[in-house]
């Protein structure tokens, strides 16, 4: 062996975040590299002392930023607002006056069905009308003229018939003028309760409501032959042309408003759990850069008997209507948010065979320390530190596995040299 004294570098290579088996890996080959030095020193008895090895590793920073856990799923976007418009009444297209992909607006003119048959019925329900109205008026006319008279005749019959009761009782008059002036005053009054029910007048009110009705029928059904849209949106689609029949049996023309997008999920109950309507969210689509913010909608309160699972719906605004409905999306939902959290690399934290986590930090004269932790929230590459430490901890993110070994001799003399983490293509990332 070289009587020089030999200084051994074991360096570590940089391990990307999520990465926590190509993490043990690199620290087993740094531990089995040590072993080996601490082997091979053993064959000279005045080098073992001499030979301390010094590790290379990374370092992170424990800061105090914010924290959030999240929700993630596929999602299927769907419109907002759509409108599948049904004619109500079966007849020929006559003419569209908006095309497929056209934008239209709430109440506009989308097309127009055949309608000369109804526009004939609607003359002859004119008529009809007209002259129930007419009748109606005569009836009126004539039941304030039967009850005015009825009550002429009634008052001059009671009138008459009192005269004759005093006659009588003077002496002046028979009974049988007394009966006839009775039956004259009965036959009086009774057809003047008749002409207050005025029969004839409600058979007129009954025939002039019948025109009414059929008139407003008539007019419905003409009405029913303009199809308008209900909403503000874009036509999605139009299966017919003039010409062919529309019926009630399937829409003539489907209105989608694109302006906000509703991306909807299914997702187990333990993270359904988690959140409510209101907490802030993103839409994405698999690929393709930038995401819209929007926020959960809806979180139903049944699981779908099928999946087992919770429907949540997430509410977005479509700038330039980019998204289309029935696309697969990615959606990412906050269901908690810690503000001025510690925060580490999730690569620092190490797990122990009893389940306990801990870190290794470095002081000022760059000496390793094991420290227990207790974590809360983890978010993709970071994990929160809720016990254990205090913020601005420099806490070693590759090459930590091997320094936790506090049993092993030879690292309680090891060197500690701290290396920029090496800047890695971005493209290296999907390899």
């Amino acid at each position: 062996m070289n009587p020089q004294k030999q200084k051994m570098q074991t360096s570590i290579s940089q391990i990307r975040p999520g990465h926590t088996l190509g993490g043990l890996w690199a620290g087993g080959l740094l531990g089995m590299a040590l072993a080996a030095t601490f082997v091979s020193s053993g064959c000279s008895k005045g080098d073992v002392a001499e030979a301390a090895p010094t590790v290379t590793v990374q370092v992170g920073a424990a800061e105090n930023q914010t924290i959030e856990r999240k929700v993630i799923a596929e999602a299927t976007l769907y419109p907002l607002e759509q409108a599948a418009i049904v004619p109500k009444i079966n007849a020929p297209v006559k003419k569209f006056y908006a095309e497929k992909g056209s934008k239209v607006h709430a109440g506009q003119l989308l097309a127009e069905l055949e309608n000369q048959d109804l526009l004939a019925a609607q003359m002859e329900n004119e008529g009809a009308y007209t002259q129930a109205e007419a009748g109606y008026e005569q009836a009126v006319q004539k039941a304030q003229s039967d009850l005015k008279l009825s009550k002429e005749t009634l008052d001059a019959a009671q009138k008459l018939y009192d005269a004759r009761q005093s006659l009588y009782k003077q002496g002046a008059a028979s009974s049988k003028d007394v009966d006839d002036a009775n039956v004259a005053l009965i036959q009086a009054r009774n057809a003047y309760e008749a002409s207050q029910k005025q029969l004839d007048l409600k058979v007129a009110e009954g025939q002039l409501a019948a025109a009414k009705g059929h008139r407003a029928s008539v007019a419905a059904n003409l009405n029913y032959s303009k199809i308008v849209s209900p909403i503000d949106g874009v036509v999605t689609d139009r299966p017919l042309y003039p010409g062919e029949m529309a019926s009630s049996a399937g829409p003539l023309i489907t209105v989608m408003n694109l302006s906000q997008i509703v991306a909807r999920a299914h997702i187990g109950q333990p993270e359904a759990s988690q959140l409510k309507v209101g907490d802030a969210a993103t839409v994405s689509v698999p690929g393709q850069p930038g995401a819209l913010k929007g926020k959960v909608s809806l979180v139903s309160p049944a699981l779908d008997p099928n999946s087992t699972t919770v429907e949540v719906w997430v509410q977005a605004a479509n700038p330039a209507e980019r998204l289309k409905p029935g696309t697969t999306v990615h959606v990412e939902m906050v269901a908690q948010s810690v503000p001025h959290a510690i925060v580490i690399p999730a690569e620092a934290l190490l797990t122990g065979s009893d389940g306990s986590t801990s870190v290794i930090i470095l002081d000022t004269d760059n000496k390793p320390h094991k420290k227990k932790v207790k974590v809360g929230i983890r978010d993709a590459g970071d994990v929160q530190v809720t016990e254990g430490l205090q913020g601005g901890e420099r806490v070693v993110t590759v090459g930590a596995f091997a320094l936790s070994q506090e049993d092993d001799p030879i690292l309680a003399k090891t060197n500690i040299q701290v290396q920029a983490p090496p800047n890695i293509p971005e493209e290296d990332e999907d390899q």
